[in-house]
């Protein structure tokens, strides 16, 4: 378990990190997303006892990082994939890591072949390429069999196939019992494998909970109507107080009325229904509503610079 308590980082005059106080807790995937900038990496680092905070505290199962006697037994983590020596190999890294903290060769040949990394575990770390990075990287965050394990940005640089593999790793480590903490930009792969959810925005604490309680929060509770007698099924929705908006011919879209309400209303009034479906904000909406004033960098409209001609050669 990870437990984060008042836990502030300050740069100069530039407070990174502002007072978060959440838990992590064993037994689920937890997704800690929030902008650019919003104060992420420098927690990670103050959990990993790289950073010293500025106030507050935290604790890896129940000690502050420092006061484990085997650390690597107790929380791995992938926070810069490229963080090893280039003309050392795959295995030989693992090697020199596994022999300082008393961990067995055969470890290490286990991690290898967990990650995908058997063929290549003798070539050179900087000839490989992001992905095989990121593969060594998780493999190094796994090498101590540890209850906590923390990974930054794991699926960057990953195909497809990598990607669900990260996917089942993370759900198999959490059901291991262990606690899993993931920071990602990739919504809709947080929206499959995260149980819980931190949300940052300039290092304060905006939500912590469960995902589907998150999404539902910010949800406009929607509801998709399709039926050849739209007209009167307007007249009725907006009578009863509903608001009604049009996106095509025969389909509205109704907020401030349920859908089982809306079907007897229309039952009431024998309008024909042809589909009838409630709909929910996406992660990615939900995220964006929660952080829309939390954003440090705005890009500008794309639409404004095609119209402007792009790039001019």
């Amino acid at each position: 378990m990870i437990e984060v308590n008042s836990l502030s980082k300050r740069y100069g005059d530039k407070l990174a990190v502002d007072s978060l106080t959440f838990t992590v807790r064993p037994g689920v995937v937890t997704g800690f997303l929030g902008p650019n900038g919003a104060g992420k990496s420098t927690t990670m680092r103050m959990i990993m006892g790289l950073d010293r905070p500025t106030s507050g505290s935290v604790t890896v199962n129940g000690r502050p990082h420092a006061q484990h006697v085997a650390p690597l037994h107790e929380i791995g983590a992938l926070l810069e994939a490229k963080s090893i020596h280039p003309g050392r190999s795959a295995y030989h890294h693992l090697r020199a890591l596994a022999a300082s903290n008393g961990i067995g060769a055969e470890r290490v040949l286990e991690v290898i072949d967990l990650v995908g990394l058997s063929e290549v575990a003798r070539k050179r770390a900087g000839a490989f390429s992001l992905g095989m990075g990121q593969r060594l990287g998780i493999a190094t965050a796994l090498l101590g069999d540890p209850k906590v394990v923390i990974l930054d940005e794991p699926v960057n640089g990953l195909d497809p196939e990598g990607v669900l593999w990260i996917r089942n790793l993370l759900k198999g480590l959490a059901a291991q019992g262990r606690t899993v903490l993931v920071s990602s930009h990739l919504m809709s792969e947080m929206a499959v494998t995260a149980e819980d959810l931190i949300v940052i925005g300039r290092g304060r604490l905006l939500s912590a909970g469960r995902i589907g309680e998150f999404i539902a929060r910010s949800s406009s509770r929607r509801v998709r109507v399709r039926s050849p007698q739209v007209a009167r099924l307007r007249e009725l929705l907006l009578a009863d107080g509903a608001t009604v908006s049009g996106i095509e011919p025969d389909v509205i879209d109704v907020e401030g009325l349920d859908a089982p309400k809306i079907g007897e209303r229309a039952a009431d009034a024998g309008v024909v229904l042809h589909e009838l479906v409630p709909e929910e904000a996406s992660l990615e909406e939900a995220f964006m509503r929660i952080t829309k004033d939390s954003v440090e960098y705005h890009g500008g409209s794309g639409a404004s610079f095609a119209a402007k001609g792009g790039v001019r050669r």
